[in-house]
């Protein structure tokens, strides 16, 4: 075996690597899907907020004894579901909204989680814990995972087309309130696929660099989708072998990977708008 060889696959004769590796390609791959339409929507904030508002719903859910999961879906929904009333019946931007409502339920969680009493570590929750899962934790992300994917690929044309021109979309006959409202709630679910392997903080970098990568090298919808699943299956196989190399914690390195990819794509994009504009003059 040579030493290229050794580097890269030394790291999966430990048991606990090889789920890591899983559970990371399975939360890339769904958080790559739904990215390419939060970046294409305007919605990378969004993302942002949901993510940080689930923390209370899973204290919430810790409190009554149920699955954290659930917790955690229902305080995502609802935080999404009062910005959207929030930007309606009032006169604040969206983005303003955004940032009270998830930095509030974000600090509501935060108090909540320091007066319980609870076994779960706080870092955990933050950042995940990759290497820590366990095969059923891996089935239930899967259980997430797999029919969220499904349903953003078979509608990806209808999202698509909200995402552009709801306007055309409404026109047509397409249902833009259940578009609308779906993809929050698909927002929702992802989040939660991805909470015990990365966090409530490192997704948000999940959720927007690979559709980034993929918004800067293509044009077109689904070699975009293509491309960022590529960069999220890549990212998270490259920065699982690196946090097991340099002894670190596998959730940052996969997102320093794809910040790398990211630069990549953006000189790759800069170089070729500079030979378009050299050729056109």
């Amino acid at each position: 075996m040579s030493l290229i060889e050794a580097w890269l696959l030394s790291p999966f004769v430990h048991e606990f690597m090889q789920r890591g590796l899983v559970v990371a390609v399975l939360v890339g791959i769904v958080c790559a899907v739904l990215s390419c339409f939060l970046v294409l929507k305007g919605w990378s904030l969004m993302g942002d907020a949901v993510s940080h508002a689930v923390l209370p719903g899973i204290v919430l859910a810790h409190i009554v004894s149920l699955p954290l999961a659930i917790g955690a879906f229902a305080a995502g929904l609802g935080c999404a579901l009062g910005i959207g009333y929030l930007k309606e019946n009032s006169r604040v931007k969206e983005d303003t909204v955004m940032g009270i409502v998830f930095s509030g339920m974000f600090a509501l969680g935060l108090v909540m989680f320091v007066k319980v009493d609870s076994d779960q570590h706080l870092l955990h929750i933050l950042f995940g814990n990759m290497l820590g899962v366990r095969w059923a934790d891996i089935a239930e992300t899967a259980l997430i995972a797999v029919p969220t994917i499904a349903i953003m690929v078979a509608k990806r044309r209808d999202f698509l087309l909200h995402a552009f021109d709801p306007a055309h979309a409404r026109a047509i006959g397409l249902n833009v309130r259940l578009l609308h409202f779906g993809l929050l709630a698909l927002l929702a679910l992802t989040i939660v696929a991805a909470l015990k392997a990365v966090g409530i903080i490192l997704v948000v970098a999940m959720l927007i660099a690979p559709g980034a990568i993929g918004y800067l090298l293509t044009r077109q919808f689904d070699r975009m989708l293509i491309v960022a699943v590529c960069v999220a299956v890549t990212s998270s196989v490259l920065g699982t072998i690196l946090s097991f190399h340099l002894d670190a914690a596998t959730g940052p390195c996969i997102v320093v990977v794809q910040a790398g990819f990211f630069l990549l794509a953006l000189a790759a994009s800069l170089r070729r708008s500079a030979k378009l504009a050299a050729s056109v003059g």
